[in-house]
């Protein structure tokens, strides 16, 4: 047996009845100066045994002691508690549920282990703009995903003034940009599109299922419907901008550019976009480095530019 697997029995017969080192050596087979190792692995790792000296003494676990908690390191604890911190305000489902496990882990953790997880949790926060409530949807399409269940969706266009009825099924959620978004099999389109979960009126659970398939990933979905096409190279428009080591590689962080990027020197980057993202996204990216970088080519994408500036001059000089 491995030691996790011996540290488990022991703590299955502790929750039977005191027992003695002797005891649980001659159960498992294994030498008293083991038990003792096993003992102390338990402890550290934050479970509350009692040790009682003299005649009907031996090892025991506390009353309310009845689930066999995981053995978890201090590295293991610091990250769970910090996850936590991750999902406050993004309209994860589960919040309260993962509250509940995080006190039940600090419950069957020592007082320095319990320092040691707030310390650490108490240094991270995260900050998201959500629109709107989102738990419930979440929460729904969450189950969805799951358990296979087609959902009646009702969703409201970009504009905000129509809405479309449409069964989905929901093959996974991604928040990207402060904004949650599901992918889905739409049954309307008859092909997978993404919705965005702010945009969804009503879900209503159907008795229709379906199989997800294997391996999707609904996070490289949305990202390759937002990147250009490089299978087909020949409609792609090449864009070359100059500008300082340290402009260019905040620019090349960027999700977008950095997954255009094609070529890339210390003060030149090449990249290939599609058309409508060259004038469509690409200029309001830019824009706020002004004049710190120069484009080099297209010639377009400096008069797009140049257009977006005199329209909004021109709009604040009016107010």
């Amino acid at each position: 047996m491995s030691k996790a697997d011996h540290m488990l029995s022991i703590l299955w017969m502790l929750k039977q009845r005191r027992r003695t080192a002797m005891e649980l050596a001659e159960e498992l087979e294994i030498s008293i100066r083991s038990v003792y190792r096993y003992i102390d692995a338990l402890c550290a790792s934050g479970v509350p045994i009692f040790a009682d000296a003299g005649p009907g003494g031996g090892y025991s676990l506390p009353k309310h002691f009845t689930d066999a908690p995981l053995f978890f390191d201090s590295e293991e604890k610091r990250a769970l508690v910090q996850a936590s911190a991750f999902t406050r305000g993004t309209g994860y489902p589960y919040v309260d549920a993962l509250d509940r496990a995080i006190a039940k882990l600090k419950r069957y953790s020592n007082t320095e282990q319990i320092e040691h997880m707030e310390r650490h949790e108490s240094g991270i926060e995260t900050l998201y703009t959500l629109s709107a409530p989102l738990e419930h949807l979440l929460g729904e399409l969450e189950l969805s995903i799951a358990n296979g269940n087609t959902l009646q969706m009702e969703y409201r266009k970009g504009n905000g003034e129509t809405t479309s009825s449409r069964s989905i099924n929901s093959y996974g959620l991604v928040l990207w940009r402060g904004q949650w978004y599901t992918v889905a099999y739409c049954h309307l389109r008859q092909e997978i599109r993404s919705f965005r979960v702010d945009r969804i009126s009503g879900l209503l659970r159907t008795q229709t299922s379906f199989v997800r398939p294997t391996d999707f990933s609904a996070r490289e979905f949305l990202l390759q419907s937002l990147l250009p096409d490089h299978s087909k190279i020949e409609n792609l428009i090449t864009v070359v901008i100059e500008s300082s080591e340290r402009i260019l590689n905040d620019l090349c962080s960027h999700w977008l550019f950095g997954h255009t990027l094609e070529h890339r020197t210390k003060d030149q980057a090449r990249f290939l976009f599609d058309e409508t993202s060259l004038f469509t996204y690409v200029p309001y990216f830019l824009l706020p480095y002004g004049k710190a970088l120069h484009i080099l080519e297209p010639l377009a994408l400096n008069h797009r530019l140049a257009a977006i500036a005199s329209e909004l001059s021109l709009h604040y000089e009016t107010l």
